[in-house]
Protein backbone atom coordinates (compact mmCIF):
# COMPACT_ATOMS: atom_id res chain seq x y z
CA UNK A 1 0.00 0.00 0.00
CA UNK A 2 1.45 3.28 -0.58
CA UNK A 3 0.53 6.29 0.70
CA UNK A 4 0.23 9.23 -0.79
CA UNK A 5 0.96 12.98 0.46
CA UNK A 6 -2.12 14.24 0.75
CA UNK A 7 -3.25 11.52 2.91
CA UNK A 8 -0.24 12.18 4.81
CA UNK A 9 -1.73 15.77 5.28
CA UNK A 10 -4.96 14.52 6.12
CA UNK A 11 -3.65 12.35 8.99
CA UNK A 12 -1.49 15.18 10.29
CA UNK A 13 -4.64 17.32 10.38
CA UNK A 14 -6.10 15.13 12.25
CA UNK A 15 -3.31 13.93 14.83
CA UNK A 16 -3.08 18.10 15.03
CA UNK A 17 0.71 17.27 13.93
CA UNK A 18 2.25 20.16 11.80
CA UNK A 19 4.06 19.26 8.85
CA UNK A 20 5.87 21.13 6.65
CA UNK A 21 5.64 20.44 3.06
CA UNK A 22 9.35 19.30 2.95
CA UNK A 23 8.34 16.60 5.29
CA UNK A 24 5.48 15.22 3.18
CA UNK A 25 7.36 13.17 1.17
CA UNK A 26 9.68 11.23 3.21
CA UNK A 27 7.13 10.77 5.49
CA UNK A 28 4.76 9.27 2.80
CA UNK A 29 7.41 6.91 2.29
CA UNK A 30 8.29 5.80 6.29
CA UNK A 31 4.41 5.49 6.45
CA UNK A 32 4.49 3.24 3.13
CA UNK A 33 7.09 0.72 4.43
CA UNK A 34 5.49 0.68 7.95
CA UNK A 35 2.08 -0.43 6.04
CA UNK A 36 3.94 -2.93 4.38
CA UNK A 37 5.68 -4.31 6.79
CA UNK A 38 2.47 -4.94 8.52
CA UNK A 39 0.94 -6.60 5.38
CA UNK A 40 4.23 -9.28 5.51
CA UNK A 41 3.28 -9.88 9.70
CA UNK A 42 -0.74 -10.71 8.67
CA UNK A 43 0.12 -12.38 5.90
CA UNK A 44 2.66 -15.67 8.22
CA UNK A 45 0.62 -18.69 9.13
CA UNK A 46 0.32 -18.53 13.06
CA UNK A 47 -2.70 -20.72 13.90
CA UNK A 48 -0.18 -23.56 15.29
CA UNK A 49 1.19 -20.97 17.73
CA UNK A 50 0.12 -21.02 21.03
CA UNK A 51 0.21 -17.20 22.94
CA UNK A 52 3.09 -16.42 24.96
CA UNK A 53 3.21 -14.57 28.40
CA UNK A 54 6.53 -14.24 27.82
CA UNK A 55 10.16 -15.07 25.97
CA UNK A 56 10.89 -17.20 28.73
CA UNK A 57 8.94 -20.11 29.52
CA UNK A 58 7.18 -19.67 32.59
CA UNK A 59 3.52 -20.84 34.03
CA UNK A 60 1.32 -18.57 35.18
CA UNK A 61 -0.21 -18.92 38.95
CA UNK A 62 -3.88 -18.76 38.49
CA UNK A 63 -6.13 -18.06 41.59
CA UNK A 64 -9.73 -17.77 42.25
CA UNK A 65 -12.11 -14.90 41.29
CA UNK A 66 -13.10 -14.83 44.54
CA UNK A 67 -14.93 -10.80 45.56
CA UNK A 68 -13.56 -9.32 48.94
CA UNK A 69 -13.07 -6.50 50.60
CA UNK A 70 -9.55 -6.43 50.45
CA UNK A 71 -9.45 -7.55 53.97
CA UNK A 72 -7.71 -3.81 54.99
CA UNK A 73 -10.79 -1.52 54.59
CA UNK A 74 -9.45 0.40 57.59
CA UNK A 75 -5.67 0.70 55.93
CA UNK A 76 -7.32 1.82 52.36
CA UNK A 77 -9.73 4.19 54.00
CA UNK A 78 -6.53 5.82 55.43
CA UNK A 79 -5.85 7.10 52.13
CA UNK A 80 -9.11 9.30 51.32
CA UNK A 81 -9.45 12.71 51.78
CA UNK A 82 -13.15 12.03 53.28
CA UNK A 83 -14.83 9.02 54.39
CA UNK A 84 -18.58 8.06 55.53
CA UNK A 85 -19.75 4.85 56.86
CA UNK A 86 -16.51 2.49 56.06
CA UNK A 87 -16.48 4.79 52.21
CA UNK A 88 -14.69 7.11 50.26
CA UNK A 89 -16.93 10.26 50.64
CA UNK A 90 -16.88 12.16 47.07
CA UNK A 91 -18.10 15.33 46.31
CA UNK A 92 -21.91 15.17 44.45
CA UNK A 93 -21.54 15.52 40.80
CA UNK A 94 -25.30 15.29 39.64
CA UNK A 95 -28.12 17.08 41.02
Amino acid sequence: MVIDTDTVKRVANLARIDVTEKELIPLSKELSTILQFMQRLSDVDVKDVEPLTSVTPMDLNLREDIVNDGEKPKQILMNAPSQSEGFFAVPKVIE
